[in-house]
């Protein structure tokens, strides 16, 4: 893949300035990436967070924290999980201890689709150009970067 400098043919500020602007078109070509992985599934890549979110909580889990824990926020949550109710990744249920509460779990089917999800991402080339040094700095600098 082409530097930043080659493929953004504006001048920079500076390198902070050049890291910014590096930093977004990296997070956007790592989407296109994804959902171009994801479509074979229907999938969107938001839907597909929220999915791991369910799997990872091992339990239903209100619509507020799923909100609360998507990489990517979304104001159009609910409308995504309404998406994933009709295709039968996840199901709505009234929560025991406030029943104006609904929370959310992932099915048997939606568990099978990460499944196969994950067997595709598996051999994800993103980790080949980088070793273990190289991401742990990269993760770090990331987390530096967020601290502001």
């Amino acid at each position: 893949m082409k530097k930043i400098e080659e493929i953004i043919t504006a001048n920079f500020k500076d390198e902070h300035h050049k890291a910014i602007i590096n930093i977004r078109y990296t997070s956007n070509y790592i989407g296109v990436y994804y959902n171009n992985q994801l479509e074979a599934f229907d999938l969107t890549l938001a839907q597909f967070n929220i999915l791991r979110i369910l799997r990872g909580a091992k339990t239903e889990l209100s619509i507020k924290t799923v909100k609360n824990r998507m990489v990517e926020k979304s104001p159009n949550t609910t409308r995504l999980i309404d998406k994933l109710i009709i295709k039968d990744f996840v199901k709505r249920a009234r929560s025991n201890e406030d029943r104006r509460i609904v929370n959310i779990e992932i099915t048997d089917l939606g568990l099978e689709t990460l499944s196969q999800l994950d067997v595709q991402f598996e051999d994800n080339y993103f980790d080949k150009n980088l070793t273990e040094v190289e991401v742990n700095t990269l993760n770090h600098l990331l987390n530096k970067f967020r601290e502001q």
